[in-house]
């Protein structure tokens, strides 16, 4: 069996931020796991673009806000690989509803898709990895917003404000377990902007960058990438965001 590390990003079957992260890893010669929900065809579509690069890739569709399909995902992975070194959650809903309209229910769907679905691959990916003797990196994702919200998304909002907490839980539990488990998280600021966005809203969020330019989604693999280099570094969150967080413009 070959002993090449084994890596899965979630939300990494459409061109969004988890592909980019996906295709860093497979220039680090990682053997992928991409995970869809509902985009079979664009997750089978990345899948033949790794293999063509020589890269041994499977595609597993998962519904992350049911436990057992979380739990599966990473059962399957592992069935098939036979290890898991690496794992960033990078799947995520981002839905606009004015705090008039919010509902429960919208609340909830956040919830289980944001928070309990990376709690729960992390949870089962982790302690794989802790039965591992080379431990294995964990990325959760949350969000800049976190420390400034904007208006109109509250239910996204609260869903990634809980990731820093989640991060900084697990590193310790699985940490403990297997001090060689590290758990970090990223949080991006403007580096993908929906096509959709309406221009004077892309514009402001530029606008309040110290850089003063939209990020690119190789900035949050980069940033995964170094997580996974440094040995050191566990229940941090880094913001990638362009200084978004540090700056209030006018």
């Amino acid at each position: 069996m070959t002993t090449a590390r084994v890596a899965l990003v979630t939300g990494s079957g459409k061109r969004r931020v988890g592909w980019y992260v996906a295709d860093a890893l497979a220039g680090r010669g990682y053997r992928l796991v991409v995970h869809y929900h509902l985009s079979r065809v664009d997750a089978e579509e990345t899948v033949a673009h790794f293999r063509d690069r020589g890269v041994e890739a499977i595609a597993l569709g998962a519904d992350l806000t049911e436990e057992t399909a979380a739990r599966l995902l990473v059962e399957q992975a592992l069935n098939h690989f036979g290890r898991l070194d690496v794992l960033v959650n990078c799947a995520a809903i981002w839905i606009r509803t004015p705090l008039e309209h919010l509902t429960a229910a919208d609340v909830r769907r956040h919830f289980e898709t944001n928070t309990l679905g990376t709690f729960v691959c992390s949870q089962q990916a982790g302690l794989a990895m802790v039965r591992q003797p080379e431990g294995g990196c964990i990325v959760t994702v949350g969000d800049w917003a976190d420390a400034r919200p904007y208006v109109d998304y509250a239910a996204y909002i609260v869903s990634k404000a809980a990731i820093p907490g989640l991060t900084r839980c697990l590193a310790i539990e699985l940490g403990k377990r297997n001090p060689k488990v590290r758990v970090n998280c990223i949080l991006p600021g403007p580096v993908m902007l929906p096509p959709d966005l309406p221009a004077p809203e892309k514009a402001e969020s530029i606008a309040g960058t110290v850089v003063g330019h939209e990020g690119r989604p190789e900035n949050v693999a980069q940033a995964v990438l170094a997580f996974i280099d440094n040995d050191f570094i566990t229940g941090a969150c880094l913001a990638v965001d362009g200084g978004r967080t540090i700056y209030a413009p006018d």
